[in-house]
Protein backbone atom coordinates (compact mmCIF):
# COMPACT_ATOMS: atom_id res chain seq x y z
CA UNK A 1 0.00 0.00 0.00
CA UNK A 2 1.51 3.14 -1.37
CA UNK A 3 0.26 6.59 0.61
CA UNK A 4 1.87 10.15 -0.75
CA UNK A 5 1.67 13.02 1.43
CA UNK A 6 1.66 16.53 -0.20
CA UNK A 7 3.13 18.95 2.23
CA UNK A 8 5.35 16.04 3.85
CA UNK A 9 7.33 18.97 4.90
CA UNK A 10 5.30 19.86 7.39
CA UNK A 11 6.35 19.53 10.98
CA UNK A 12 3.51 17.60 11.67
CA UNK A 13 4.68 14.74 9.56
CA UNK A 14 6.38 12.98 12.37
CA UNK A 15 3.25 12.90 13.60
CA UNK A 16 1.32 11.53 11.05
CA UNK A 17 4.72 9.08 10.67
CA UNK A 18 4.67 7.39 14.34
CA UNK A 19 0.73 6.93 13.93
CA UNK A 20 1.33 4.95 10.67
CA UNK A 21 4.43 2.97 12.81
CA UNK A 22 1.77 2.15 15.90
CA UNK A 23 -1.21 1.55 13.78
CA UNK A 24 0.32 -0.67 10.92
CA UNK A 25 -2.38 -4.00 11.40
CA UNK A 26 -5.19 -1.12 10.61
CA UNK A 27 -3.24 0.77 7.50
CA UNK A 28 -0.18 -1.41 6.68
CA UNK A 29 1.49 1.13 4.26
CA UNK A 30 4.19 -0.60 2.45
CA UNK A 31 5.76 3.05 0.74
CA UNK A 32 5.53 6.46 1.88
CA UNK A 33 6.45 9.06 -0.09
CA UNK A 34 6.70 13.34 0.71
CA UNK A 35 6.53 15.75 -1.72
CA UNK A 36 7.28 19.22 -0.49
CA UNK A 37 8.77 21.95 -2.59
CA UNK A 38 11.08 23.15 0.41
CA UNK A 39 13.90 21.05 -0.29
CA UNK A 40 15.22 21.03 3.25
CA UNK A 41 12.80 20.61 5.36
CA UNK A 42 11.51 17.53 2.84
CA UNK A 43 15.40 15.96 4.31
CA UNK A 44 15.29 16.93 7.72
CA UNK A 45 11.28 15.54 8.57
CA UNK A 46 12.16 12.85 5.96
CA UNK A 47 14.91 11.42 7.88
CA UNK A 48 13.28 11.36 11.09
CA UNK A 49 10.00 9.37 9.68
CA UNK A 50 12.81 7.10 8.55
CA UNK A 51 14.04 6.94 11.63
CA UNK A 52 10.62 6.30 13.54
CA UNK A 53 9.53 3.88 11.37
CA UNK A 54 13.02 1.67 11.95
CA UNK A 55 12.95 2.70 15.38
CA UNK A 56 9.87 0.67 15.50
CA UNK A 57 10.43 -2.08 13.30
CA UNK A 58 8.09 -1.09 10.93
CA UNK A 59 9.26 -2.24 7.14
CA UNK A 60 8.01 0.69 5.17
CA UNK A 61 10.02 2.37 2.62
CA UNK A 62 10.24 6.00 3.29
CA UNK A 63 11.02 8.32 0.34
CA UNK A 64 10.69 12.07 -0.47
CA UNK A 65 10.30 14.59 -3.98
CA UNK A 66 9.35 18.00 -5.10
CA UNK A 67 7.68 16.59 -7.99
CA UNK A 68 4.26 15.62 -7.41
CA UNK A 69 3.51 13.51 -10.64
CA UNK A 70 6.62 10.96 -9.37
CA UNK A 71 5.84 11.13 -5.47
CA UNK A 72 1.94 10.67 -6.43
CA UNK A 73 2.20 7.59 -9.13
CA UNK A 74 0.28 4.57 -8.10
CA UNK A 75 -0.87 6.21 -4.77
CA UNK A 76 -3.37 4.25 -3.28
CA UNK A 77 -4.34 7.59 -1.45
CA UNK A 78 -2.71 10.92 -1.40
CA UNK A 79 -3.41 13.00 2.27
CA UNK A 80 -3.21 16.66 1.70
CA UNK A 81 -1.88 19.33 4.34
CA UNK A 82 -0.14 22.14 2.96
CA UNK A 83 -0.25 26.05 3.75
CA UNK A 84 -0.14 28.12 0.96
CA UNK A 85 2.21 30.87 1.54
CA UNK A 86 3.48 29.30 5.21
CA UNK A 87 3.74 31.21 8.42
CA UNK A 88 3.98 34.32 6.80
CA UNK A 89 0.56 34.34 5.51
CA UNK A 90 -0.66 32.80 8.43
CA UNK A 91 0.54 35.38 10.08
CA UNK A 92 -1.10 38.21 7.91
CA UNK A 93 -4.14 36.60 7.81
CA UNK A 94 -3.93 37.17 12.04
CA UNK A 95 -3.36 40.80 11.99
CA UNK A 96 -5.19 42.43 9.17
CA UNK A 97 -8.81 41.79 9.73
CA UNK A 98 -7.82 42.99 13.62
CA UNK A 99 -7.66 46.74 12.23
CA UNK A 100 -11.45 46.63 11.42
CA UNK A 101 -12.31 44.99 14.76
CA UNK A 102 -13.31 41.68 13.30
CA UNK A 103 -11.20 38.57 14.63
CA UNK A 104 -7.90 37.05 12.94
CA UNK A 105 -7.58 33.88 12.35
CA UNK A 106 -7.09 31.34 9.48
CA UNK A 107 -9.94 29.14 9.66
CA UNK A 108 -12.81 31.67 9.50
CA UNK A 109 -13.72 35.41 9.17
CA UNK A 110 -11.59 37.61 6.56
CA UNK A 111 -8.29 35.59 7.47
CA UNK A 112 -10.46 32.15 6.67
CA UNK A 113 -11.47 33.86 3.51
CA UNK A 114 -8.08 34.76 2.25
CA UNK A 115 -6.63 31.06 2.97
CA UNK A 116 -9.59 29.63 1.32
CA UNK A 117 -8.85 31.77 -1.78
CA UNK A 118 -4.80 31.00 -1.43
CA UNK A 119 -5.60 27.38 -1.18
CA UNK A 120 -8.57 26.09 -3.67
CA UNK A 121 -7.01 26.87 -6.57
CA UNK A 122 -3.54 24.93 -5.75
CA UNK A 123 -5.41 21.95 -4.30
CA UNK A 124 -7.62 21.55 -7.24
CA UNK A 125 -4.24 21.74 -9.65
CA UNK A 126 -2.92 18.98 -7.05
CA UNK A 127 -6.06 16.91 -7.19
CA UNK A 128 -6.13 17.06 -11.16
CA UNK A 129 -3.03 15.60 -11.46
CA UNK A 130 -3.28 12.99 -9.53
CA UNK A 131 -6.27 12.34 -11.39
CA UNK A 132 -5.06 12.02 -14.50
CA UNK A 133 -2.07 9.77 -13.21
CA UNK A 134 -4.33 8.02 -10.73
CA UNK A 135 -7.77 7.98 -11.11
CA UNK A 136 -8.39 5.49 -8.17
CA UNK A 137 -6.82 7.32 -5.75
CA UNK A 138 -8.26 8.52 -2.78
CA UNK A 139 -7.71 12.10 -1.69
CA UNK A 140 -7.93 12.91 2.51
CA UNK A 141 -8.01 16.61 2.73
CA UNK A 142 -6.71 17.67 6.35
CA UNK A 143 -5.47 21.19 4.61
CA UNK A 144 -7.56 24.12 6.17
CA UNK A 145 -10.64 25.84 5.77
CA UNK A 146 -11.19 21.72 5.20
CA UNK A 147 -15.35 22.27 4.76
CA UNK A 148 -14.14 25.09 1.79
CA UNK A 149 -11.61 23.14 0.24
CA UNK A 150 -13.63 19.43 0.41
CA UNK A 151 -16.22 20.81 -1.13
CA UNK A 152 -14.17 22.26 -3.87
CA UNK A 153 -12.90 18.84 -4.23
CA UNK A 154 -16.08 16.81 -4.59
CA UNK A 155 -17.44 19.72 -6.95
CA UNK A 156 -14.81 19.02 -9.54
CA UNK A 157 -15.49 15.14 -9.35
CA UNK A 158 -12.45 14.25 -7.05
CA UNK A 159 -12.97 11.22 -4.86
CA UNK A 160 -12.28 12.81 -1.43
CA UNK A 161 -13.10 13.29 1.83
CA UNK A 162 -12.22 16.16 4.69
CA UNK A 163 -10.76 15.17 7.96
CA UNK A 164 -10.25 16.96 10.91
CA UNK A 165 -9.14 16.15 14.41
CA UNK A 166 -11.89 17.86 16.51
CA UNK A 167 -14.14 15.18 16.74
CA UNK A 168 -11.48 12.52 18.11
CA UNK A 169 -9.58 15.17 20.23
CA UNK A 170 -12.94 15.21 22.05
CA UNK A 171 -13.63 11.62 22.38
CA UNK A 172 -10.05 10.91 23.67
CA UNK A 173 -10.55 13.47 25.79
CA UNK A 174 -13.88 12.36 27.29
CA UNK A 175 -12.72 8.87 27.37
CA UNK A 176 -9.83 9.53 29.70
CA UNK A 177 -12.21 11.92 32.35
CA UNK A 178 -14.92 8.91 32.17
CA UNK A 179 -12.01 6.25 32.70
CA UNK A 180 -12.59 4.11 29.39
CA UNK A 181 -11.42 3.27 26.22
CA UNK A 182 -11.83 5.64 23.68
CA UNK A 183 -13.43 3.51 21.00
CA UNK A 184 -16.60 2.88 23.73
CA UNK A 185 -17.08 6.31 23.23
CA UNK A 186 -19.39 7.47 20.52
CA UNK A 187 -20.01 11.34 19.63
CA UNK A 188 -22.86 13.38 18.23
CA UNK A 189 -20.94 15.72 16.70
CA UNK A 190 -22.82 17.95 14.30
CA UNK A 191 -22.10 21.04 12.11
CA UNK A 192 -19.56 22.44 9.34
CA UNK A 193 -15.73 22.33 10.03
CA UNK A 194 -14.72 24.01 13.12
CA UNK A 195 -18.26 24.67 13.94
CA UNK A 196 -19.76 22.13 15.79
CA UNK A 197 -21.81 20.79 18.94
CA UNK A 198 -21.19 17.66 20.59
CA UNK A 199 -24.83 16.82 21.42
CA UNK A 200 -24.70 13.53 23.10
CA UNK A 201 -21.89 11.01 24.44
CA UNK A 202 -22.85 7.67 24.25
CA UNK A 203 -21.12 4.81 26.47
CA UNK A 204 -22.45 1.55 26.42
CA UNK A 205 -25.52 2.54 24.99
CA UNK A 206 -26.41 5.58 27.43
CA UNK A 207 -26.04 8.67 26.95
CA UNK A 208 -23.58 10.73 29.49
CA UNK A 209 -22.90 14.30 28.40
CA UNK A 210 -25.14 15.33 31.25
CA UNK A 211 -22.82 13.78 33.72
CA UNK A 212 -19.69 14.71 31.94
CA UNK A 213 -20.42 18.75 31.83
CA UNK A 214 -21.88 18.04 35.77
CA UNK A 215 -18.56 16.38 36.90
CA UNK A 216 -15.92 17.99 34.68
CA UNK A 217 -17.38 20.84 33.36
CA UNK A 218 -14.72 23.60 34.44
CA UNK A 219 -11.56 21.12 32.78
CA UNK A 220 -14.17 21.05 29.45
CA UNK A 221 -14.81 24.55 29.26
CA UNK A 222 -11.02 25.65 30.28
CA UNK A 223 -9.73 23.34 27.33
CA UNK A 224 -12.54 25.92 24.97
CA UNK A 225 -11.56 28.87 26.57
CA UNK A 226 -14.99 29.81 27.27
CA UNK A 227 -16.81 30.68 30.87
CA UNK A 228 -18.15 27.07 32.34
CA UNK A 229 -21.81 29.04 31.68
CA UNK A 230 -21.62 28.49 28.19
CA UNK A 231 -21.53 24.75 28.71
CA UNK A 232 -24.22 24.35 31.58
CA UNK A 233 -26.61 26.22 29.53
CA UNK A 234 -26.09 25.32 26.16
CA UNK A 235 -26.14 21.91 27.79
CA UNK A 236 -23.42 20.72 24.59
CA UNK A 237 -19.95 20.87 24.31
CA UNK A 238 -19.58 23.32 21.27
CA UNK A 239 -15.88 23.36 19.34
CA UNK A 240 -13.24 25.57 20.48
CA UNK A 241 -13.95 27.65 17.59
CA UNK A 242 -17.24 28.60 18.31
CA UNK A 243 -15.44 31.51 20.85
CA UNK A 244 -15.00 32.96 17.50
CA UNK A 245 -18.92 33.33 17.69
CA UNK A 246 -20.41 33.46 20.83
CA UNK A 247 -17.27 36.07 22.86
CA UNK A 248 -16.41 37.69 19.06
CA UNK A 249 -15.49 40.97 20.60
CA UNK A 250 -13.28 39.62 23.55
CA UNK A 251 -11.31 37.42 21.34
CA UNK A 252 -10.32 40.62 19.46
CA UNK A 253 -8.80 42.35 22.42
CA UNK A 254 -7.40 39.44 23.51
CA UNK A 255 -5.78 39.04 19.77
CA UNK A 256 -4.85 42.81 19.70
CA UNK A 257 -2.26 42.13 23.14
CA UNK A 258 -1.28 39.55 22.71
CA UNK A 259 1.19 37.34 20.53
CA UNK A 260 -0.39 35.78 17.55
CA UNK A 261 -0.86 32.23 16.83
CA UNK A 262 1.14 32.60 13.91
CA UNK A 263 4.21 33.35 15.40
CA UNK A 264 4.03 30.75 18.09
CA UNK A 265 3.78 28.76 15.84
CA UNK A 266 6.80 29.74 13.78
CA UNK A 267 9.24 29.79 16.43
CA UNK A 268 7.87 26.47 17.33
CA UNK A 269 8.85 25.52 13.60
CA UNK A 270 12.06 26.85 14.08
CA UNK A 271 12.92 24.21 17.39
CA UNK A 272 11.02 21.05 15.66
CA UNK A 273 13.65 21.86 12.54
CA UNK A 274 16.49 21.92 14.88
CA UNK A 275 15.34 18.97 16.55
CA UNK A 276 14.64 16.76 13.42
CA UNK A 277 18.30 17.51 12.44
CA UNK A 278 19.81 15.57 14.99
CA UNK A 279 20.38 11.91 13.84
CA UNK A 280 19.96 10.52 16.89
CA UNK A 281 16.21 11.55 17.34
CA UNK A 282 14.12 8.35 16.50
CA UNK A 283 10.54 9.75 18.32
CA UNK A 284 8.43 12.12 17.76
CA UNK A 285 9.21 14.24 20.49
CA UNK A 286 7.25 16.10 22.94
CA UNK A 287 7.39 19.65 21.52
CA UNK A 288 5.50 18.43 18.63
CA UNK A 289 2.03 18.03 21.21
CA UNK A 290 2.20 21.76 21.26
CA UNK A 291 2.16 22.58 17.55
CA UNK A 292 -1.91 21.05 17.63
CA UNK A 293 -3.20 18.48 15.64
CA UNK A 294 -2.89 15.96 18.27
CA UNK A 295 -4.42 12.65 17.20
CA UNK A 296 -4.23 13.51 13.77
CA UNK A 297 -2.14 10.23 12.78
CA UNK A 298 -5.25 7.97 14.58
CA UNK A 299 -7.83 10.09 12.68
CA UNK A 300 -6.18 9.72 9.44
CA UNK A 301 -5.33 6.16 9.60
CA UNK A 302 -8.92 5.65 10.69
CA UNK A 303 -10.40 7.11 7.70
CA UNK A 304 -7.66 5.84 5.20
CA UNK A 305 -8.13 2.43 6.59
CA UNK A 306 -11.59 2.61 5.70
CA UNK A 307 -11.24 3.74 2.55
CA UNK A 308 -8.80 1.32 1.06
CA UNK A 309 -10.01 -1.34 3.19
CA UNK A 310 -14.07 -1.28 2.47
CA UNK A 311 -14.68 -1.83 6.07
CA UNK A 312 -17.86 0.76 6.64
CA UNK A 313 -16.57 2.12 9.79
CA UNK A 314 -18.10 4.86 11.47
CA UNK A 315 -15.91 8.14 11.75
CA UNK A 316 -16.28 11.75 12.24
CA UNK A 317 -15.71 13.69 8.61
CA UNK A 318 -16.48 15.99 6.12
CA UNK A 319 -18.63 14.91 3.41
CA UNK A 320 -21.20 16.35 1.24
CA UNK A 321 -24.87 16.71 2.98
CA UNK A 322 -26.77 14.86 0.53
CA UNK A 323 -30.48 15.87 2.55
CA UNK A 324 -28.81 15.26 5.69
CA UNK A 325 -29.58 18.40 7.28
CA UNK A 326 -32.31 19.42 5.32
CA UNK A 327 -32.20 23.07 6.01
CA UNK A 328 -29.19 22.71 3.66
CA UNK A 329 -28.19 22.20 -0.33
CA UNK A 330 -27.14 19.18 -1.11
CA UNK A 331 -23.70 20.07 -2.24
CA UNK A 332 -22.66 21.24 1.45
CA UNK A 333 -20.09 20.01 3.20
CA UNK A 334 -20.78 19.06 6.18
CA UNK A 335 -19.27 17.44 9.70
CA UNK A 336 -20.38 14.28 11.08
CA UNK A 337 -20.56 10.37 11.69
CA UNK A 338 -20.70 8.73 8.44
CA UNK A 339 -19.95 5.50 6.80
CA UNK A 340 -16.73 5.37 5.24
CA UNK A 341 -16.33 2.67 2.78
CA UNK A 342 -14.42 2.28 -0.81
CA UNK A 343 -17.21 3.94 -2.32
CA UNK A 344 -16.73 7.21 -0.02
CA UNK A 345 -18.28 8.84 3.18
CA UNK A 346 -21.54 8.38 3.79
CA UNK A 347 -23.13 10.45 6.74
CA UNK A 348 -25.43 8.80 9.13
CA UNK A 349 -29.49 10.13 9.69
CA UNK A 350 -28.58 13.38 12.49
CA UNK A 351 -31.84 14.19 14.62
CA UNK A 352 -32.89 17.58 13.63
CA UNK A 353 -30.79 20.45 14.35
CA UNK A 354 -32.14 23.00 17.24
CA UNK A 355 -32.53 26.75 15.46
CA UNK A 356 -29.83 27.63 18.11
CA UNK A 357 -27.28 25.93 16.31
CA UNK A 358 -29.23 25.64 12.58
CA UNK A 359 -28.90 29.29 11.79
CA UNK A 360 -25.50 29.88 12.46
CA UNK A 361 -25.03 26.72 10.47
CA UNK A 362 -27.31 27.83 7.83
CA UNK A 363 -25.49 31.13 7.84
CA UNK A 364 -21.55 30.07 7.57
CA UNK A 365 -22.77 27.63 4.87
CA UNK A 366 -24.10 30.37 2.26
CA UNK A 367 -20.53 32.13 3.31
CA UNK A 368 -18.94 29.05 2.22
CA UNK A 369 -20.66 28.84 -1.08
CA UNK A 370 -19.87 32.31 -1.70
CA UNK A 371 -15.91 32.05 -0.55
CA UNK A 372 -16.01 29.04 -3.32
CA UNK A 373 -17.28 31.05 -5.92
CA UNK A 374 -14.57 33.72 -5.13
CA UNK A 375 -11.63 30.78 -5.43
CA UNK A 376 -12.95 29.41 -8.55
CA UNK A 377 -13.59 32.44 -10.66
CA UNK A 378 -11.53 35.19 -8.84
CA UNK A 379 -13.07 38.88 -8.49
CA UNK A 380 -13.82 41.86 -5.74
CA UNK A 381 -17.45 41.85 -5.58
CA UNK A 382 -17.25 38.10 -5.04
CA UNK A 383 -14.46 38.68 -2.28
CA UNK A 384 -16.93 41.63 -1.49
CA UNK A 385 -20.04 39.17 -1.20
CA UNK A 386 -18.43 36.63 0.90
CA UNK A 387 -17.28 38.60 3.38
CA UNK A 388 -20.54 40.26 3.67
CA UNK A 389 -22.34 37.10 4.02
CA UNK A 390 -19.87 36.22 6.95
CA UNK A 391 -21.64 36.53 10.31
CA UNK A 392 -18.57 37.63 11.69
CA UNK A 393 -18.48 40.84 9.61
CA UNK A 394 -21.94 41.47 7.87
CA UNK A 395 -21.36 45.11 7.57
CA UNK A 396 -20.31 47.10 4.35
CA UNK A 397 -18.08 49.52 5.71
CA UNK A 398 -16.40 46.18 7.10
CA UNK A 399 -16.78 44.13 4.27
CA UNK A 400 -15.08 47.18 2.04
CA UNK A 401 -12.36 47.56 4.00
CA UNK A 402 -11.64 44.03 4.31
CA UNK A 403 -12.07 43.05 1.08
CA UNK A 404 -8.84 45.53 0.28
CA UNK A 405 -6.93 44.59 2.94
CA UNK A 406 -7.23 41.05 2.01
CA UNK A 407 -6.64 41.43 -1.84
CA UNK A 408 -3.48 44.21 -0.82
CA UNK A 409 -1.51 41.40 1.72
CA UNK A 410 -2.22 38.60 -0.93
CA UNK A 411 -1.91 39.48 -4.70
CA UNK A 412 0.98 37.30 -5.11
CA UNK A 413 -1.16 34.20 -4.54
CA UNK A 414 -4.11 35.19 -6.54
CA UNK A 415 -3.70 34.82 -10.27
CA UNK A 416 -6.43 37.24 -10.96
CA UNK A 417 -5.54 40.42 -8.36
Amino acid sequence: MKLAVVGGGSTYTPELVDGFARLRDALPVTELVLIDPDARRLELVGGLARRILARQGHPGRVSWTADLDAGADGADAVLLQLRVGGQAARQQDETWPLECGCVGQETTGAGGLAKALRTVPVVLDIAERVRRRNPDAWIVDFTNPVGIVTRALLGAGHRAVGLCNVAIGFQRKFARLLGVAPEDVALEHVGLNHLTWERSVTVGGRDVLPRLIAEHGDAIAADLRMPRSVVDRLGVVPSYYLRYFYQHDEVVRQLRTGPSRAAEVAAMERELLALYADPALDEKPELLARRGGAFYSEAAVALTASLLRDTGDVQVVNALNNGTLPFLPDDAVIEVPAAVDARGAHPLPVRPLEPLYAGLVASVTAYEHLALEAALKGGRDRVFAALLAHPLIGQLDHADRLTDALLAHNRDHLAWA
